[in-house]
C-alpha cells in the first residue's frame, strides 16, 4: 500500500488500505467548562477542518501550501498547538490553534502517517510509512532532529501517559507487530505480535493497556505494557481502522471501515459491547475530553457522525471535507491578545459640572497574528477605578468612546490618564493598556 497515492490505491477485500490512528495526549489537570473544545480534522482530499464541539459546527478550514494530504492529526497537551501529517507531501504541518492559523511545514519522513505528542509537549514523534521509520521533531525549533529505524509500514502511533515509551503499529498484510520504542534513547527496544495487519494503537490513561487494532484480523488485541504480552483480544467487525479510549480507560471505541459502523469494546471484561451504525467508511474516532461525545470521520460520506457515548448512539452528523481521514480533540485556549490606548482629550465644564473625556480609544489585536480583534468589549476607566465608559471594537479592533466625569473624581486623578481593558472569552485572552489624557 502506497499512502502518497491514497485516492487512487485499489480496494483490498473491498477496503482502502488506509492506516493511521488519531490520538488525543491527554491533557493532565481538569479545565473549566468556560474552555473551548474544538476538533480538528485531516481531510485527505485537502484541508483541515476545525468544528466546535459545543454546536457541532465547522467554524474554520485550514490550507497549508506545503501539505495538501492532510492524513493524521494529534494536538498538544495544553491545546496550544495542532500537528497534522500529509502523507503525499512528508511534511508536519504546525497550526498555532488558538488563532487557528498555520505556522510551519516541517520536512519529515517518506509518506508520514501518524502522529503524536509528548506528554511535555517538547517533541513531536511522526510515523513515515514508506521509510517505515519515526521522525522526532523538535517544537521548540520545529526541526526533525532525529529519525528512528522501526520497520515497514509504520502507521499508527500512541505515547505512554509518561512519555517514556513510543508505540508503533505496522500495517503490514499478514501475522504483525508493534513496535516499542524507548523515548529516552529513541532507539526500539521490542516488537510485540498482535494480529494480522495493525494498524492503530492507544493507550489507556493509566499506561497500563495498550488496545490495538488487527485490521485484517478483525479484531483489537489489549496488551500488558509492562510485560508486552497480549493478554486477550476481542472480535469488532469487518476491517477495523481506528481506535480511542474513553478518559476513564474503560471502553474502546473501534471504527469498523467496511461495515460502516464504530464497535464498543469493554478494555477490563475483553468483551464487546455494541456496534453503532455511523457513515459511509469510518477510519478515525476521537473523544472529547470529559468522554461525553465521540466523533468519527467518514472517508466516503465526507462527515463526522457524533455519537452520545451515554445512550451509544448517533446525535448528529457534521459535514466536513473531502475524504475525511484523522481527527483530535482539545481542549483549546483564548488567543493571547493586546491592547494599544490613544490619548484622550479632558475639557473642563462650565459651571462646576464636570469633566468631559473625549476620544478615549483602544485598538485590540491578537498577539500571535497581529490581526485585529473584532466584536470585544473594552472598558475604560480612571487609575484609580472609576468607571467611564465601554465600547465594543469594530472591524479595525477599535474601540471609542466619551465621557461625562462627575467633579468629584479630581483632575488630578484623570491627569494620571485612564485604563482600557479587554476582560476576555473563550475565543481570546485578557489585556490591558494605559493611556494618556490630555487637558485642553
Amino acid at each position: 500500500m502506497l499512502l502518497r497515492r491514497i485516492r487512487k490505491v485499489p480496494a483490498m477485500f473491498g477496503a482502502v488500505a488506509l492506516g493511521a490512528a488519531l490520538l488525543l495526549v491527554p491533557s493532565g489537570a481538569a479545565v473549566a467548562q468556560s474552555v473551548r473544545v474544538l476538533g480538528y480534522v485531516a481531510n485527505n482530499g485537502g484541508g483541515v477542518s476545525v468544528f466546535d464541539t459545543a454546536t457541532n459546527a465547522v467554524t474554520n478550514t485550514l490550507i497549508d501550501s506545503n501539505g495538501g494530504s492532510p492524513y493524521g492529526v494529534d494536538v498538544a497537551f495544553d491545546g496550544a498547538r495542532g500537528y497534522v501529517t500529509n502523507v503525499r507531501d512528508d511534511t508536519l504541518t504546525v497550526v498555532d490553534t488558538p488563532t487557528n492559523t498555520v505556522d510551519a511545514a516541517v520536512p519529515v519522513g517518506d509518506g508520514p502517517a501518524g502522529v503524536v505528542v509528548s506528554p511535555s509537549g517538547g517533541h513531536v514523534y511522526v510515523s513515515n510509512y514508506v521509510a517505515g521509520t519515526v521522525s522526532v521533531v523538535d517544537a521548540a525549533t520545529l526541526t526533525t532532529t532525529e529519525t528512528i529505524p522501526v520497520g515497514a509500514n509504520a502507521d499508527g502511533v500512541a505515547m505512554a501517559p509518561n512519555g517514556k515509551r513510543l508505540y508503533v503499529a505496522h500495517d503490514v498484510v499478514g501475522p504483525g507487530t508493534v513496535s516499542v520504542v524507548d523515548t529516552t534513547t529513541n532507539a526500539k527496544v521490542a516488537d510485540i505480535p498482535t494480529g494480522n495487519t495493525p494498524t492503530a494503537v492507544a493507550v489507556t490513561p493509566n499506561g497500563a493497556k495498550l488496545v490495538v487494532v488487527n485490521k485484517f484480523s478483525n479484531n483489537v488485541a489489549v496488551v500488558d505494557t509492562a510485560s508486552n504480552a497480549v493478554i486477550g483480544t476481542i472480535p469488532v467487525s469487518f476491517i477495523p481502522h481506528g481506535v480511542a479510549i474513553s478518559p476513564d480507560g474503560a471502553r474502546a471505541y473501534v471504527t469498523n471501515s467496511e461495515n460502516h459502523t464504530l464497535s464498543v469494546v469493554d478494555i477490563g471484561a475483553l468483551t464487546h459491547v455494541t456496534q453503532i451504525p455511523v457513515g459511509s467508511r469510518p477510519i478515525n474516532v476521537a473523544l472529547t475530553p470529559d468522554g461525553s461525545k465521540a466523533y468519527v470521520t467518514n472517508f466516503n460520506s465526507g462527515t463526522l457522525s457524533v455519537v452520545d457515548t451515554s445512550t451509544l448512539s448517533v446525535v448528529g452528523s457534521v459535514p466536513v471535507g473531502v475524504n475525511p481521514v484523522g481527527i483530535a480533540v482539545h481542549h483549546v485556549p483564548p488567543a493571547p491578545t493586546g491592547l494599544v490606548a490613544g490619548d484622550a482629550q479632558l475639557q473642563v465644564r462650565l459651571l462646576g459640572l464636570g469633566f468631559t473625556l473625549r476620544g478615549l480609544d483602544a485598538t485590540l489585536t491578537e498577539s500571535h497574528t497581529g490581526k485585529p480583534v473584532a466584536g470585544k468589549l473594552v472598558s475604560f476607566r480612571t487609575v484609580k477605578g472609576h468607571p467611564l465608559c465601554t465600547a465594543t471594537t469594530n472591524s479595525a479592533g477599535v474601540a471609542q468612546c466619551n465621557a461625562n466625569v462627575p467633579l468629584l473624581v479630581g483632575l488630578a486623578t484623570l491627569l494620571m490618564g485612564y485604563t482600557a481593558s479587554h476582560a476576555g472569552d473563550t475565543t481570546h485572552g485578557p489585556s490591558a493598556a494605559h493611556g494618556p489624557i490630555v487637558l485642553l
